[in-house]
């Protein structure tokens, strides 16, 4: 260090452009300071159409020797990770509805509210979990929370058994009439990440017309930063820098492939195969951007909207997924199943990669993280709201992975939330139907 310090708020500027900076050594606090601890984050992530269970849960309850198949991708990280059994969505269940589980599954996901069935525009719902913790967690952060996905939120349109759109491609409510929509276009992600609004159009039209990247607008301001880092630093702040350009023109190589589909051109092969897993991992690397840079503490993700009948030509499924999760117990079809399933987590094993891989204060990003990652749906082909599949990733909070943990039957999945935001410091005692926080998490 040059023994100059600068604030964590930090950002450099151009026309149009606005970085903020990952976590460096010249934001430390003095030593009167020094115990204060680094923000947590909280994320939630979300898969469709529930998953194989006999794959996705441990044998033994306890500490996990090695993660079972579907999540064996997350091996390099089993200290982080829990795998929570017997959580129960009841919000999710018909109770006199009838038909309509997978609306019900993606709106009480978070909130743990009974939609009301309506395919029109009265909806009414509950307020989710990371709207609560946002409240807090976002107060010092540029957004108090993101909503992303792969698929579009709708607005409108009945989708499931009589069940608005909205309820079965939002996760996100800020109160039970204001569903939040997600967003799913790479450039609006990255603009809204990197954007000034001072200038924002101007500096989007110039850039574009010049084919520049923003690094290239940020270069005066990221030079004059650079001669008050120590070479720590400087390292740091390059790699964050060349990070932001590896995402820049990733946006670049998507937009190009969508306008082939737009204009009804075929694709090469290969484009086509790994379309999804990209559009999924961008979404993921400017997830930990703006976790690194401290843009927001709190994000939900959803890999696809619930029903989704997208195909998985990556692992040789070419039937539906929402088709192929009614399979009756047909071995080829659970087969299929399963390995959409470990698809879906080869891709939230690469996230953690990421986080693992970045510093942030006295330790790495995943240390400072609670993740939940899983499904409001148990088994595709029983549409069951009980034994959900849920993990709990990182150590945010005193959290302690590496464990099976087994819960009484019908235990509310709102005790994990209420759980979770006492762990963040939110000292709620009450959400949707918890009857207490959930134990054991941390030890």
């Amino acid at each position: 260090m040059t023994g100059h310090r600068i604030s964590r708020r930090k950002v450099l500027r151009g026309l149009g452009t606005a970085a903020a900076l990952p976590w460096l050594s010249a934001m430390a606090q003095p030593a009167a300071a020094a115990s204060q601890p680094a923000p947590l984050r909280m994320l939630f992530l979300y898969v469709p159409n529930g998953v194989r269970m006999q794959a996705w849960r441990p044998t033994q309850e306890g500490a996990i020797s090695e993660l079972p198949p579907i999540l064996r991708p997350m091996e390099p990280h089993r200290e982080y990770v829990s795998v929570l059994s017997e959580l129960t969505l009841n919000g999710a269940r018909p109770l006199g509805d009838g038909p309509g589980d997978h609306a019900r599954a993606a709106a009480a996901f978070l909130t743990g509210a009974h939609p009301k069935k309506t395919g029109g525009a009265d909806i009414h719902n509950g307020v989710s979990v990371d709207q609560v913790a946002a409240e807090t967690l976002g107060q010092e952060t540029r957004f108090a929370s993101l909503e992303l996905g792969v698929d579009p939120s709708a607005q409108a349109g009945a989708c499931d058994s009589g069940y608005s759109c909205v309820y079965s491609s939002t996760l996100s409510w800020r109160s039970p009439t204001s569903p939040l929509a997600k967003e799913t276009n790479p450039r609006a992600i990255f603009q809204r990440l990197f954007g000034d609004s001072r200038g924002r159009e101007a500096g989007d039209q110039t850039r574009l017309a010049r084919r520049k990247s923003i690094l290239d607008f940020l270069a005066d301001d990221a030079a004059s930063l650079r001669r008050e880092l120590g070479p720590g630093d400087r390292r740091k702040l390059d790699e964050y820098l060349y990070a932001v350009r590896q995402v820049e023109q990733r946006v670049e190589r998507v937009e190009k492939e969508n306008r082939l589909f737009a204009a009804g051109l075929e694709p090469p092969p290969e484009v086509s195969r790994r379309a999804f897993s990209e559009r999924l991992k961008l979404l993921m690397d400017m997830m930990v951007l703006a976790l690194r840079t401290d843009s927001t503490r709190v994000i939900t993700c959803m890999f696809a909207n619930e029903g989704s009948n997208r195909s998985y030509p990556e692992v040789g499924a070419a039937e539906g997924h929402h088709s192929l999760s009614h399979h009756e117990r047909n071995p080829a079809k659970l087969d299929l199943i399963q390995k959409i399933d470990t698809f879906h987590a080869e891709h939230f094993q690469y996230f953690l990669d990421q986080l693992y891989a970045a510093e942030d204060g006295d330790g790495r990003l995943l240390d400072h993280c609670l993740i939940v990652y899983g499904s409001g749906i148990s088994d595709g082909n029983r549409h069951n709201h009980d034994d959900l599949p849920i993990v709990l990733v990182g150590k945010g909070g005193g959290h302690r992975g590496g464990r099976h943990l087994v819960y009484p039957k019908e235990t509310p999945l709102a005790n994990l939330y209420l759980a979770l935001l006492n762990l963040a410091g939110i000292p709620e005692t009450k959400f949707a139907d918890s009857t207490g926080p959930l134990e054991g998490l941390i030890g």
